[in-house]
Parts: C-alpha cells; sequence; structure tokens
C-alpha cells in the first residue's frame, strides 16, 4: 500500500519507446542508431567550407572584415560553434570554416546577397574551393584571423589552366598543415600573432594562387552553388515507367470502314 497513488518509474524500452517518437521505420531506425552509436551520428554534424575572394579596395581595415564574420556567427548561432581560420591579404581573402551544414548554407548565402549589393559588398567574386562533409573531428580548436604582410617572393604570378590542380592539391596541403601547426598553440586571442607564422613562412599561400583561382571557372560561385543545392532533384527510376504505355507512341492508323 505504501506505494499507492505514486506512478511507477517506466523502464526504459529501447523498441518501445523509439516506436512511440515516430512511426516510420526509417525514423526507428534513425533513432536506434543514435542511442546505439552516439558518436557516428555526431560526426555528421560537422562540415567544412574553403573560399576565396577579393577584398574591397574600399575597405580600408581589413580587420573590419573579420569583425563582420563574428557578428555573422553570432547571427547564424544554432547551438553549433564556429571553427576555421580567415587569412586576410592585400587584396585577397581565403576563409576556412567548419560548423554544421545550415551554418555554412547561410555563409554561402550571405556571400550571395553581398555580391548583389556590389558597392557595398566587403567581398567580391568569391569562389568555392572545397565543399566538405560529415568530418569526424575539426582541423582548427577556434575562429581566427591573420593580416599578411606578405614579402616579394609570395607576390602573384602567372600560372596556366593546367597548374589549376596542382595549385589546389597545394593550398589544401597548405591549409591542413597550418591547421596542425596553430594545435601547438593554446586558445586565446582571434587575431593571430605574427610569431606563428613567421616560424613557418612556406605555409603561407601565394597571391598568386588566389589569384589564379578566382579567375578558375571550375569552381563554382556560391550563387551557382546554392542554384544546384536548392534546385529539386528530378530522377526516373526505372519503376516509375509503365509498359505498355497508356498511350500510343506513334499515331493510330484508322480502318477504312468498308
Amino acid at each position: 500500500m505504501e506505494n499507492l497513488g505514486k506512478a511507477k518509474d517506466p523502464e526504459w524500452n529501447t523498441e518501445t519507446n523509439l516506436e512511440k517518437m515516430d512511426k516510420s521505420y526509417f525514423h526507428l531506425l534513425l533513432n536506434k542508431r543514435m542511442v546505439l552509436n552516439p558518436r557516428d551520428d555526431t560526426k555528421s554534424l560537422l562540415h567544412r567550407l574553403i573560399f576565396v575572394s577579393k577584398i574591397s579596395p574600399e575597405l580600408a581595415d581589413k580587420r573590419d572584415l573579420a569583425e563582420y564574420w563574428e557578428q555573422q556567427f553570432l547571427l547564424y548561432n544554432q547551438g553549433e560553434s564556429v571553427s576555421g581560420l580567415l587569412l586576410l591579404y592585400s587584396s585577397y581573402t581565403i576563409h576556412i570554416m567548419e560548423s554544421s551544414s545550415d551554418v555554412l548554407y547561410c555563409v554561402l548565402r550571405e556571400l550571395r546577397k553581398m555580391q548583389k549589393r556590389e558597392s557595398r559588398a566587403l567581398l567580391l567574386e568569391p569562389r568555392i574551393l572545397v565543399m566538405s562533409h560529415n568530418l569526424p573531428f575539426r582541423l582548427f580548436t577556434q575562429w581566427s584571423y591573420k593580416v599578411l604582410d606578405v614579402p616579394a617572393q609570395y607576390l602573384e604570378e602567372k600560372y596556366g589552366d593546367e597548374a589549376t590542380d596542382g595549385i589546389i592539391s597545394e593550398c589544401l596541403t597548405k591549409i591542413l598543415k597550418i591547421g596542425k601547426h596553430l594545435t601547438k598553440y593554446p586558445k586565446g586571442s582571434k587575431d593571430i600573432p605574427d610569431t606563428v607564422f613567421d616560424k613557418v613562412p612556406e605555409l603561407i599561400i601565394p597571391q598568386g594562387f588566389i589569384s589564379h583561382l578566382l579567375q578558375c571557372k571550375q569552381l563554382f560561385t556560391p550563387d551557382q552553388f546554392l542554384e544546384f543545392y536548392d534546385t529539386p532533384l528530378n530522377i526516373l527510376l526505372d519503376s516509375d515507367q509503365v509498359w505498355p504505355t497508356a498511350v500510343h507512341l506513334t499515331p493510330v492508323q484508322k480502318r477504312s470502314v468498308l
């Protein structure tokens, strides 16, 4: 009688509770996987976007661009932090962002809006270098930026179209090495000190690489990328085809009545 009026703690039954949450078999399997293998599913929350762009000549202080992105990240905050690196050259940028897919697509849409502003745009002619999905871990521990005073040996050069693949590969290799190098330093100011790159000047991506990539038509602009992303995909499956057809493929010849 001592338990009278007290609700019994229900025993956790994975199958029963999952069935109550969602009726479809797909959601049943999805939720079961999240319960049994939570680490596997958290991997799909992390994605990486890398893009290059020109800096507006009207931007007097390049650090204003870093402040702008920090404010945007606060607007995009959906429970998922943003990590990455913004490299600011005299005329160009290369920006690496790691976050959820929703945040990264918000960034792409902001870049598209920015191009429509024209005279008020902080960035010009952005092109997407890489969009990576379902990453197992972050390359950068926080989001930071660096205004680079590029020495003479890294100024613009001319490259042929055949060099594009090699340039992309070298850029990605340098980015990976930069991420690994930054792990040696504790989290701190978002403005990376000069001493960090002074020790490894070979990791700085040449401006000529970025200039070449901005002219590369094979790389999508944010508008082109979002056009593919937002366009519904209509695929005709074999199961959608019915044979014999409901209508004749060729005109039916009328028989003459005798």
